[in-house]
């Protein structure tokens, strides 16, 4: 009966690790998904200017859905992440919080996808320059939706680099700190209304900055189970 009740615990811890292994790939591929997506859209798409245009303009016109879907489905990788990552940072700082802010930013990219942006700055071809006259609601919830998911992803940054901070492990305290940061900065810029080329590029990198981070701290705790 012992034997039986060995082999029973082995299995199960076999198959947490799985299960873990499983929810952090799904960090991992968000990056390269979100950011692949992205980069053959700017190539291919007929009137996208990466020096004027933001990245959520892509929801609109021919071809639009591709962007919804890169919203949507690498919103539930990341929510799913943060999943496995609450099973493999609890118990010790910041395994709760650290994982729900990373999942705010998933329901955020979700959100963005549910209510696209409202065609501005001459794109999709056929749209007056400028910033659109009118606000619409879908336009307005789209903002809202991306300004708390932007936020919840600074903010988990922020409690990961406290985290890494407590394990002593400085290059990636700074790491985290640093990607929230400059995220912060360029999200503010954005938001400011002033639409100037190293700005919008500012913040593209930015949005890279912040995958890549994404993908390696789940690879960093993919790693880390099996130490």
């Amino acid at each position: 009966m012992g034997v039986l009740d060995d082999n029973h615990a082995v299995n199960q811890g076999s198959t947490a690790v799985t299960m873990s292994r499983a929810l952090l790939t799904c960090g991992i591929v968000a990056g390269p998904v979100y950011v692949v997506v992205g980069v053959l859209q700017i190539l291919l798409r007929d009137g996208f200017d990466v020096t004027r245009h933001a990245l959520s303009l892509m929801s609109n016109g021919d071809g639009g859905w591709v962007q919804i879907a890169n919203f949507m489905v690498t919103g539930l990788l990341v929510l799913t992440a943060a999943l496995g990552m609450r099973r493999v940072l609890y118990p010790g700082r910041g395994c709760f919080w650290g994982p729900v802010l990373l999942g705010i930013y998933g329901l955020g990219l979700i959100g963005a996808g549910i209510f696209t942006a409202d065609p501005a700055l001459g794109f999709p071809p056929g749209t007056p320059p400028g910033p659109p006259a009118t606000i619409s609601q879908h336009g307005l919830l789209h903002f809202v939706a991306g300004g708390i998911g932007f936020f919840g992803l600074i903010a988990a940054c922020l409690v990961f680099a406290w985290r890494f901070v407590g394990l002593r492990q400085t290059g990636w305290a700074i790491y985290s700190a640093g990607t929230g940061l400059f995220f912060f900065a360029a999200f503010a810029g954005i938001a400011s209304g002033v639409n100037a080329p190293w700005i919008v590029i500012a913040f593209y990198l930015a949005v890279v900055m912040a995958w890549v981070w994404i993908s390696a701290v789940s690879l960093r705790l993919l790693n880390s189970i099996f130490r």
